[in-house]
């Protein structure tokens, strides 16, 4: 039987596509899923990410641990609330999952993973906290939600509906968050006409928000982790003053944009992140660091890299798996659609690091070679366009 999150009567009586989406029953769009990517380049949209999973780490020597669990480096989190991109590797230095780490205070830590490998995830963590922190506990939040809010006017409709998380969030920078107390939600109902408003249930001090500026767009926004009854009312409210709901397919096509990877195509068990555009997420400042993988990482240079492709020719639309042909030896799509966007095909491949940017490859398409060139993702992030075309 698939997973449910909370929202999933509220995607259902909104007519959504619903699909198996890593043993999750999930969004896949609400009638159109170019309307959706556009309204979140353009205006505003949001999507249900709640089964992604919240990972509470918390004790004496839990940054140690983080420090060595991780291919980047916790040590550069000094500041509450400050987040990190990072990769969990095996000691082969092949790909676990990525994940989101954010500092809370010197004895917690919240690491939020990726709904299909979170059980992998949380018995690797268990494994090495074992081993190395046994002081560290580790706790699954399965009692919080997380709504993805983003857009360019991602951060005024939120504000207008939690005006007090204006104050808190105003000079919020990226990829940091803060966590606040909450009163009732205020406003309309979730009709936008004539319901009662859906306030936010209480405790005896408030409904507890976790609000971080990140995001899986290239647009600005806010994640929020939350209790599921909140989130129920978020989503009700949000709704109300215009935010459109969108499904996990307008949510691949801006992640894959923004040149962003997805776990499962871009990079897995079988490659390093060197091979996957992730190099900039390994860090090997502080030569006295072990991490798990460093060794493996140092042994393999990498004879392939992942780089973006825009399709040149027509009659086709780059998906994944399909073989790129270059002067240097084959490589494979990892990821590939068409851009609302830029109105072209795009995608990630694995190709011979001897290929260079603004080269010229073919990719087979069926029973053709279409010409396609290399460049260097992002493709769109932020409403504009990156790359010439």
């Amino acid at each position: 039987m698939l997973k449910k999150t909370a929202l999933n009567p509220l995607h259902r009586d909104a007519s959504a596509r619903m699909v198996d989406f890593g043993g999750w029953d999930m969004p896949i769009h609400y009638g159109s899923q170019i309307e959706e990517h556009h309204a979140v380049r353009r205006d505003v949209g949001m999507f249900d990410v709640s089964h992604m999973v919240v990972l509470d780490m918390k004790g004496d020597g839990v940054r140690a641990f983080l420090r060595y669990a991780l291919a980047n480096d916790v040590e550069k989190l000094q500041t509450s609330g400050r987040a990190l991109y990072s990769c969990l590797l095996r000691d082969d230095s092949h790909v676990l999952d990525d994940l989101i780490v954010y500092f809370i205070d010197e004895s917690f830590f919240r690491v939020v993973v990726n709904a299909g490998t979170a059980d992998k995830d949380a018995a690797w963590f268990e494994s090495l906290r074992a081993k190395h922190a046994p002081a560290v506990t580790i706790q699954r939040r399965y009692d919080l939600g997380i709504l993805a809010v983003q857009g360019p006017n991602a951060r005024e409709r939120v504000w207008q509906v939690l005006p007090e998380a204006k104050p808190a969030t105003a000079e919020l920078k990226p990829f940091s968050a803060v966590t606040m107390k909450s009163p009732p939600l205020q406003g309309e109902g979730g009709d936008g006409v004539s319901s009662p408003p859906t306030p936010l249930p209480q405790g005896e001090r408030g409904t507890e928000l976790f609000i971080a500026r990140t995001g899986y767009t290239g647009e600005d926004g806010f994640e929020i982790i939350a209790p599921h009854d909140a989130i129920i009312a978020l989503w009700r409210q949000l709704t109300a003053v215009g935010v459109r709901p969108c499904g996990l397919g307008a949510r691949d096509t801006l992640r894959l944009e923004a040149g962003m990877n997805l776990y499962g195509q871009d990079m897995d068990e079988t490659v390093s992140p060197l091979e996957s555009g992730l190099a900039w997420t390994v860090d090997f400042k502080d030569a006295a660091r072990d991490f798990v993988g460093k060794a493996a990482l140092l042994a393999q240079p990498p004879a392939r890299q992942l780089i973006g492709l825009l399709l040149l020719d027509s009659g086709g639309v780059l998906r994944a798996h399909q073989i790129v042909h270059t002067d240097h030896g084959d490589g494979e799509i990892t990821s590939g659609t068409f851009s609302p966007t830029l109105g072209r095909a795009i995608a990630l491949a694995r190709i011979p690091n001897t290929v260079q940017e603004g080269d010229t490859v073919a990719v087979a398409v069926r029973d053709k070679r279409l010409k396609a060139r290399v460049v260097k993702p992002p493709f769109a992030k932020q409403g504009k366009v990156l790359i010439s075309i």
